[in-house]
Formats: C-alpha cells, structure tokens, sequence
C-alpha cells in the first residue's frame, strides 16, 4: 500500500496556495456556465486578475464597468472563495430584481459543485436563493427595498447593477452599519445617468472624499474587442446607450429631461452657497435679498405630508430668471402657508403660485385667509393664466370658473416639464442650488412621463418648473397685451350661466374659445 503521507501534504499545500491567493484558485478550480461552451475553466483576463487584487486589498470598492467583462462572476468567483476558506462569512446580493440577484448565487452554486472533492466545503443549505456552508459562511441574495441588509452582521455587501436599484440610499445608510465591524462592499454598475447613489459614490471616491476604491474598467480593457466590435455595439444599441454600456459614460447614460452636460454647466457656473440659511430648521436658503425695483415670483409644491414628501418653494426674479431663495422642508400646511405669505410679502408683494392638488389647498386657505394680495389664480376649467388678474389683483369671486393656485394635471403638466427643458436648453436660467441640481440629475423620463426616480424627489423641481411656465407665459401676454383674454372675461360674465367655453364641439381641442360668434383659439398661451 502506498504511503497517503506526501498525498496529503500536497493537498495540504495546494489548500494553502489558494487560500492564500484567489486569483491562483479561481484560474486552477473554478469553472463557468458559457451559453455556447458550456462548463469551461474560469480563465482569468489581466483586467480580471488586477480587480480581484483590488477587492483582496480594499474594504469598499465601487466598480464602474462596460457590459459583458464577467465582473459580476469575477464577484462570485470571490464570493466562493471568501466562504470556502473562512468560516461564517456572511455575504448578501442585492439586485435591482431578485432575479437578478439570484442570478449570482447561481454563478457560485456552479463553481461550488464542480470543485475538486478535497476542497468542496460541505452544504447545509442549498436553494434558489440561499447558500450555506458547514463551516457558517453563506450567500443570500435579495430584491432591492429601504430594509434590504438591515439587521444582518455582513462580511460582504455586493451591490449588483448598483446604478439602478431603487431606494439605494436608504439600503446603504441601514446595511453601511452592519459592516461597521470589517464588513466588506462591492458596489458595481454600468452608468445610469448623473446623481443617483451609485453616480456620487464613484464621483467622492474619485474625489477622495469616502471609503470607496474606485476601479473603471472601460471597454477597452478586454483584450479580444476592437473598434469593429465597438462600432458594431453602436449599431445594437444606439450611440447613447452604446456610450453608457461600453464607455462607461455617466452623462450619456440615464433619460434625464435635461441634458446632464447643461446641469454641469449651471453647477459650475452658478451654484453656490447661500448668504443665508434661515428657519428652525435653516432649510430656508437665501442668496439674494429683496431689490424693490425688481419683482418677483414665487412658486410652491405642499407636501402630501408622508415621510418621502417635502414642502418646497422657490423665489426667481421675474424678468431674468435668477434664482435667489430656496425652501424644501416639512412644515404644517398651516406653517407653510404663513411662511409663503411672509417671504411673498419681503419680496415685493411677489406673485405667489400655489399647486392646488390636495393638501396644497390647506395652504392656500391659509394665504387666503391672512388676506395675501398678489396671490396666483388660473381658469378652473381651460388651464389658462388669468394675467390680467395677476398683474392688477382684479379678481372677482363672481366669476366662478377661476380658482386659486396652480392645477398640474395630466394636460398642464407635460406643459411645465416642456417649458422646463426648453429654458435650460435655451440657457435661460441661473440656479443657485445644489438641492435642485441634485434633483434635476435624477429628473427622467419613465415611459412618457417626467418623474424622478424612484426613491428620489421632485418638489424642487416641479415648483420650479411651475414658476418657468407661469412667467414666461405672464411675461409673453403683457407685452402683447390682454386684449383677447379681456374679451373672453367679459364673455365669461356676461354669459355666465351656459360659460364661453362648451365641450360640444371641437371636443378633441380644448383650447378653441367661442367669444361672442367668433372662435378663438388660446394655443398661443402655451
């Protein structure tokens, strides 16, 4: 019989060596799933080799990464290997889907089960979702949701296609916690447009300024791709897709409304820190006071009142745009509704808009009731701006199609967010703030609506658009006059049972007035 004695010394010092070194183990052991191939052994490129080096060295990596490098199984492949040789080491996925997450949990059952015998740690567990070892290591993977990671002691955190899992930052602030004691993160993506978690997280991290080590890995780093191969993904995807999955581009990626290049631009030309930070909660920002030779609009978004609402206002200048006072807070609508009125007031009797969906009339009853002067009113029925009563506060509560406060509906609001685009387009604007460049950079288009995020706000940005489309459109019927819409009030009260406005005709056109016997179109209001 031989003797098993230098047989087990060699399996011994094979043990060590990859124990030791998970490049040496993933390259010698560790075989892959490949669509056409099949089980074929994990040979690693230089590129993947370097990034392994990397998450051995670094407690937090944020990874930004072309499409189709094999990080996310380069991640299993390190994941494996943190289980086989320690015991419980407790790693968790989270992924935009549980599916997806699933899908690197796979990736590691795979190499598990083709492992040589004497290196296989043995299961305990072992589903869709879950994988755990004897030894009390595991894998768990997840969906993305705010107590996702919350609660668990983690040896490692992989946050898979990082860029797009909704309510990130909450799931970073609750897991960041559990790691506090050695824990371990990778956090990789592909670009999804500018401010999101993952975008700021690469931008400190490049910066200097947090935890993360940061590693780029553009298209180029694989050895096998060339130009044609590039070109050809710009025929697949489409340039501005091709720029996020193969160049890592952040301005690129995403479906803002407007351009990420334009917001760089007014973040490096205009933003800045306030003069002044007022309120018990300094939530109140002021760059500019109140010029009595200029005037002023103020435009407000009334919270719901839930925990992911703000009450938000700003305060522009009315003929250039110029951003000068700033709210996002939470405030009783009573509260918010006398702050209005008293900022209104400072600032030269603004013109004070109000959204007047839901508890936005509470406020607004309020401003009311302290007897505001300059306060917005629009037509209840066509959605237009009563300028002539604006700018000469003439309105009379006879007539009882206009009501106070802005009404965002499903007509008004593709309105506003058009206009929106088209001044930063334009380069008509000057904002002072970094809260609503934040929000703008994660401001998209999801399908055919305008919304942020999820996970993320929009008070800032759809009070300001409001005030946008209000001025300019109040500006434009002052300098042409209000001699139509003079007209169509004086219709209006004069034929105050039946209105001027009827829906039976020209039903598919709103917009089309009947004054007297003519018909008048409104269009030009837009």
């Amino acid at each position: 019989m031989a003797n098993p004695a230098p047989l087990k010394e060699a399996i011994k010092k094979e043990y060590l060596k990859c124990a030791s070194d998970p490049n040496y183990f993933v390259k010698k052991y560790c075989v892959i799933q490949h669509p056409m191939k099949g089980k074929i052994p994990f040979d690693l490129y230089e590129f993947q080799e370097k990034t392994m080096s990397d998450l051995l060295l670094h407690r937090f990596n944020v990874i930004l990464k072309a499409r189709q490098l094999g990080i996310s199984t380069l991640t299993a492949a390190y994941s494996l290997w943190m289980m086989t040789f320690n015991q419980d080491k407790n790693i968790l996925v989270i992924a935009t889907k549980q599916d997806v997450a699933k899908n690197l949990v796979t990736k590691v059952r795979v190499m598990h089960a083709n492992l040589p015998t004497w290196l296989k740690a043995k299961c305990v567990e072992d589903n869709k979702l879950n994988l755990r070892y004897k030894n009390g290591s595991q894998i768990k993977a997840v969906s993305s949701g705010e107590d996702s990671g919350r609660s668990e002691a983690l040896s490692l955190l992989i946050l898979d296609e990082a860029a797009f899992i909704e309510k990130i930052d909450g799931i970073w602030a609750a897991a960041s916690q559990t790691l506090s004691t050695g824990g371990q993160c990778i956090a990789l993506s592909t670009p999804n447009g500018i401010g999101n978690w993952f975008h700021k997280t690469w931008m400190d991290a490049e910066d200097g300024i947090n935890d993360f080590n940061f590693i780029k890995l553009h298209w180029t780093v694989h050895p096998d791709r060339g130009q044609e191969w590039r070109d050809e993904q710009d025929k697949l995807l489409g340039p501005s897709l091709a720029a996020q999955e193969c160049d890592c581009d952040f301005i690129s990626s995403g479906q803002t409304v407007i351009d990420g290049v334009l917001l760089e631009e007014q973040k490096t030309k205009f933003v800045n820190e306030p003069m002044e930070k007022r309120g018990v909660d300094s939530n109140l920002w002021i760059w500019e006071p109140p010029n009595y030779t200029k005037d002023y609009i103020v435009s407000a978004d009334v919270s719901r009142g839930d925990s992911t609402d703000f009450s938000a206002f700003h305060i522009l200048e009315l003929e250039t745009l110029k951003q000068v006072a700033e709210y996002k807070g939470v405030l009783s609508t009573r509260d918010f509704g006398n702050l209005l009125v008293n900022i209104s007031a400072e600032y030269n009797n603004a013109l004070l808009v109000v959204e007047n969906n839901n508890i936005g009339w509470a406020a607004i009853q309020q401003i009311i009731d302290r007897g505001y002067p300059n306060l917005f009113y629009m037509s209840k029925d066509l959605k237009y701006v009563d300028v002539e009563h604006q700018m000469t506060n003439k309105h009379y509560r006879e007539e009882k199609k206009m009501v106070p406060g802005f009404t965002m509906s499903m007509k008004t609001r593709p309105l506003v967010v058009a206009k929106l685009e088209e001044f930063f387009r334009e380069k008509l604007v000057e904002v002072s703030s970094n809260r609503l460049i934040d929000e703008l950079f994660v401001f998209i288009y999801n399908g055919q609506r305008a919304e942020a995020m999820r996970g993320y706000n929009d008070d800032l940005v759809m009070s300001y658009a409001v005030a946008l489309w209000v001025r300019e459109t109040a500006l434009r019927l002052r300098a042409e006059g209000v001699q139509l819409q003079r007209k169509a009030l004086d219709s209006m009260n004069q034929y105050n049972s039946q209105g001027v406005y009827t829906n039976k005709t020209d039903k598919a056109d709103s917009w089309k007035w009947e004054v007297g016997k003519n018909k008048e179109s409104l269009e030009w209001l837009l």
